[in-house]
């Protein structure tokens, strides 16, 4: 099936001894006994391989010591997504440096506050971006910037050429951080999530296990390297299992379709799920070498899901986390993958669904939804009243998430805590009217906010994006539908109609973009 050569002794790794618990000693002590095998394939040639992995990783990590670079500094990255972008993210852990990625996309006026507040010491950037960023850096502390392109091209490239080509992975503790991601700051300023090592790595092994990650498998991946299910996720669970990536810059339709043949395991946010469903032709026969289709970072539309099903006989397997605390339920490898849910808590991860008393609710009763274990990071950076506000007395994390727990331990998620609609002191939970929503004929998706409203305090409000104006249905059609299935108080006072929906980088709806704009 494979063009790839696999080594059976790295089945065989997980019996070395560990004696440095740095993610990268770790991920390391899972390398293929021959190094000389596939680790990442990027589209123009040029293979990777587990030995390039070890020696560009061991000069990028001479380099930072050279700069300066010392165990628990910050370097922050914002380049495209290339193999080197991987393995400088690699050698931020050999280095023992805590490594803060940043989306390309972030202005000047945002990386000001993120280069203020993490103070780096160290800043590597796009080679277009050097002008306009130096003296930012330099105002903050960083110095000159270095530069890495897509094309083995930039500043960094060339001065790790010069350097060493081994280098002894620093130790470090199990509770050193590793990583600092900052949330969206969508009710506020961005919060800097502390990720340790020992969070990196158990999440890595208990997705490993979960997902059934095996000889044999591939992994096409297409999600960006500065989110957690990219970087994480995806490159952990790979780089754990010795299995090579298929390395794309980004998501292309066209481009998975022809790729997926050669994969055992994809993982997408659902937006990749939706075009490749729009792909002409696109169904059993491209899925067919494919043993695990993944989803997640946002809600999977049941008409997805189903609709994925009934075309390529998988069943996609969808999950639930976040930046502070990686993956902390997924539906079950064997068994049925319900639609509509996050499944079941991981391996060791505490989560209950609590009201506004602190107290469990009941099967089927809304809720927040609070977890701890392992995986859990330990706080926000430099916010200690922030952390202490997210934690409860007995150690659990309040995820901001509103869901519920049926009677057989399914979990789902029904919205954000800010997202939830108050209207007339009753409270309306979006996704229940969504869903209704989404189920209309001509419609393809819609989001449900609340706006300001003078006897209300809030009205309830959709946006509904149709696949089209001709055949999807009229404001009145979609209040009337909903009429005969919510109470009223749940029903939309106003309709509003888009040709899409605001979305982050990672397709998460951006309600607040919408409030925004129609308020």
């Amino acid at each position: 099936m494979s063009r790839y050569r696999f080594e059976e002794t790295h089945r065989r790794t997980n019996k070395r001894p560990m004696t440095n618990p740095n993610v990268y000693a770790l991920l390391n002590s899972h390398f293929p006994a021959d190094r000389s095998v596939t680790c990442m394939e990027p589209p123009h040639g040029g293979m990777w391989t587990f030995a390039d992995v070890e020696t560009e990783s061991a000069r990028y990590a001479n380099l930072m010591r050279e700069r300066g670079v010392v165990p628990g500094d910050r370097v922050a990255v914002q380049v495209e997504k290339s193999p080197q972008a991987l393995v400088l993210y690699l050698a931020c852990l050999r280095a023992g440096a805590v490594y803060l990625p940043l989306n390309p996309a972030y202005p000047e006026r945002e990386l000001d506050y993120f280069l203020g507040d993490a103070e780096p010491r160290m800043t590597v950037v796009r080679p277009e971006s050097v002008n306009a960023l130096t003296a930012l850096c330099e105002r903050h502390g960083t110095g000159e910037p270095l530069s890495l392109g897509t094309h083995d091209d930039g500043t960094l490239i060339e001065a790790s050429r010069a350097m060493p080509d081994d280098f002894d992975t620093v130790v470090r503790a199990p509770d050193d951080l590793a990583a600092l991601l900052y949330t969206s700051g969508t009710t506020g300023k961005p919060k800097g999530a502390m990720l340790t090592h020992a969070n990196l790595y158990s999440n890595a092994k208990v997705l490993h296990e979960a997902w059934g990650f095996r000889k044999g498998d591939v992994l096409l991946h297409m999600l960006p390297l500065f989110h957690t299910h990219g970087l994480f996720v995806a490159c952990h669970t790979a780089l754990l299992n010795a299995s090579p990536m298929i390395f794309r810059p980004r998501f292309d339709a066209a481009e998975a379709c022809r790729l997926l043949p050669r994969a055992t395991v994809f993982m997408g946010v659902p937006t990749f799920y939706v075009r490749l469903l729009g792909q002409s032709g696109f169904g059993a026969e491209h899925c067919a070498s494919v043993r695990l289709f993944v989803s997640g970072s946002a809600p999977l539309l049941e008409q997805t899901f189903e609709e994925f099903r009934e075309r390529t006989g998988h069943t996609i397997l969808e999950r639930y986390g976040m930046t502070e605390c990686g993956m902390s339920t997924s539906n079950p490898l064997d068994g049925e993958r319900r639609a509509g849910t996050v499944g079941f808590p991981l391996a060791g991860v505490d989560l209950r669904v609590t009201g506004d008393d602190g107290a469990p609710v009941g099967p089927g009763e809304v809720g927040g939804i609070e977890f701890r274990g392992p995986n859990v990071f330990t706080g926000y950076w430099r916010m200690p009243e922030k952390t202490a506000e997210e934690f409860t007395s007995d150690g659990y994390f309040r995820s901001g998430d509103l869901g519920t727990i049926s009677e057989d331990g399914y979990i789902s998620i029904v919205g954000r805590g800010k997202d939830l609609v108050i209207s007339g002191g009753f409270n309306v939970y979006p996704k229940e009217v969504e869903l209704l929503i989404d189920k209309l004929d001509g419609v393809v998706e819609s989001a449900v906010i609340g706006l300001p409203h003078p006897d209300f305090g809030e009205q309830v409000t959709a946006v509904v994006v149709r696949e089209s104006d001709a055949t999807g249905p009229t404001e009145q059609a979609v209040i009337d539908a909903l009429k005969a299935d919510l109470a009223g108080f749940k029903v939309p006072k106003q309709v509003f109609f888009a040709d899409e929906l605001p979305r982050n980088s990672m397709g998460k709806v951006q309600k607040s973009v919408l409030r925004e704009q129609l308020a």
